[in-house]
């Protein structure tokens, strides 16, 4: 997934915001650019009756890749916050053959160990404020189940004079990370719906539990930085996790590379993190950074960067990008 420009976009909406089942440990437990899988793919099939591919608002109004073993899809339209115009019917994309959601229930195959469909999401942490402007959607409140504790507010001088917001904590961040799951979760029940409406040959399920989901997680979008900032991040992270659990997703697990998620985080290879039961330890692993197939086979023994399991690689193809299930 190539890296975008993220001030291209108002700051309200910043980059705000992974197959082996995981267990979601009570009270504690996604592609490589800051919105879609690199080069993204546009028409043509894929390169082996055993490759799956991955699309999102990129490959909206294309061809897509024709009969791949299994398709992964991206609900964002680039950022955490927006919406993917093609996951399901749009004003822009009214037919549900125009829909990738769509696309991955009915084209895949299903011939290897990953379901046919699967969905990826965008994530990212902005704070309260980025570049003097506040976070219209960074929460003020939080709820009684945010392991941080209680997400309160401060007062902070911005670009247009003194305002109240929500704090810089990992309390705010856990919530804004809920948040952002929920509403993902809204937005592919309501792209199931739209397409179930439209045609009845395919059953496309409109429940987040029936399908696997990935947080992208990339250097590409916005991020706290030190290491208050990495336990923002991983408070973040940990509630998107929460959220898609309590929506009753069994499957969750992480877009990213070893560095990248270090970078982000600071590691989470242990069972517990900033005293509290880390939900984010041994999710499984989707590895982007192959150039080809037996990069992206030979990817599969890769150490996982949540000590979990890599379970699915990707490698930059021509038009398309390819996915390995190992």
């Amino acid at each position: 997934m190539g890296t975008f420009d993220i001030l291209r976009r108002s700051a309200t909406r910043v980059a705000v915001h992974a197959f082996v089942t995981v267990a979601l440990l009570a009270g504690a437990a996604a592609p490589a650019f800051a919105a879609r899988p690199s080069h993204g793919g546009g028409g043509g099939g894929s390169t082996s009756t055993t490759t799956g591919n991955d699309i999102s608002y990129p490959q909206c109004g294309s061809t897509f890749p024709s009969a791949p073993a299994f398709g992964i899809v991206g609900v964002n339209g680039g950022l955490a916050n927006d919406l993917n115009p093609c996951v399901g019917p749009s004003s822009s994309y009214p037919s549900y053959t125009q829909s990738e959601l769509y696309w991955a229930v009915a084209s895949s195959t299903g011939s290897t160990t990953q379901p046919k469909a699967s969905l990826y999401v965008n994530t990212g942490d902005p704070g309260d404020v980025y570049n003097g402007t506040v976070i219209a959607d960074w929460p003020t409140t939080s709820s009684t189940n945010d392991p941080y504790g209680t997400c309160g507010t401060t007062t902070v001088s911005t670009s247009t004079g003194t305002t109240t917001v929500g704090d810089n904590s990992p309390a705010c961040a856990w919530q804004y990370g809920y948040d952002k799951a929920a509403q993902d979760a809204a937005w592919l029940t309501s792209a199931a719906g739209a397409i179930d409406e439209q045609q009845q040959a395919v059953g496309v399920p409109t429940t987040p539990s029936s399908y696997p989901w990935w947080l992208d997680v990339e250097t590409g979008n916005t991020w706290q930085t030190g290491s208050s900032g990495q336990e923002m991040n991983v408070a973040d992270l940990q509630g998107m996790v929460a959220s898609l659990g309590g929506a009753g997703v069994a499957t969750v697990g992480a877009y990213s590379t070893s560095a990248q998620w270090t970078q982000i985080t600071g590691g989470t290879t242990s069972s517990t993190l900033y005293g509290l039961a880390n939900t984010l330890y041994a999710i499984p692993n989707w590895v982007p950074g192959a150039k080809t197939q037996s990069g992206a086979v030979s990817n599969c023994s890769q150490v996982s960067f949540t000590a979990g399991t890599v379970s699915v690689t990707q490698w930059s193809g021509h038009p398309d990008d390819n996915d390995h299930a190992c």
